[in-house]
């Protein structure tokens, strides 16, 4: 990496930071371990999508206001999903039936959330650095899963 790089990384890092309230606040990532995957996070997105410093601090806050919805909608999804799994044998048709038709209205609202900040993503972006957003992505799901496949297989650290 070139120094002009790293001088530039290191800017938007401040800046990103800065913009980003209540990013190291307790329950705002999951502990420690959130915290450095969404340190990590941000600094993939910002090196994939070459971010300028004007661009991220617009970009940043549109995109931390969009997983915090996501995430609102998911954590709803899943206790409903926890407790479907506890109580399916004594669920009658009807419940079933409702447990179905909400999996669905989950995935149309998470699709109508991700049409809206499609938009707003491009109010704030150019449309090229829309799609590397949305590549970008899928590429850190992959890099994350592998790293955590990676740590699972080493195993614990130190004693227990």
């Amino acid at each position: 990496m070139s120094a002009l790089k790293t001088i530039k990384l290191a800017g938007i890092f401040i800046l990103l930071l800065a913009s980003i309230p209540g990013f190291a606040q307790p329950g705002g990532g999951g502990g420690k371990k959130g915290e450095k995957i969404k340190t990590w996070k941000i600094a993939f997105f910002t090196e994939q999508l070459n971010l300028t410093p004007e661009e991220a601090q617009k970009f940043w806050p549109v995109y931390n206001e969009y997983e915090s919805k996501l995430e609102e909608l998911r954590k709803k999804r899943r206790q409903e999903r926890r407790s479907a799994r506890e109580n399916l044998d004594e669920m009658d048709d009807k419940e079933i039936e409702a447990l179905v038709d909400s999996e669905m209205a989950f995935r149309q609202k998470e699709l109508d959330l991700q049409k809206e900040y499609h938009s707003k993503f491009k109010n704030v972006l150019p449309t090229r650095k829309v799609a590397k957003l949305y590549a970008a992505e899928e590429q850190f799901k992959i890099v994350l899963l592998k790293r955590m496949h990676e740590l699972k297989e080493k195993g614990p650290k130190g004693p227990k």
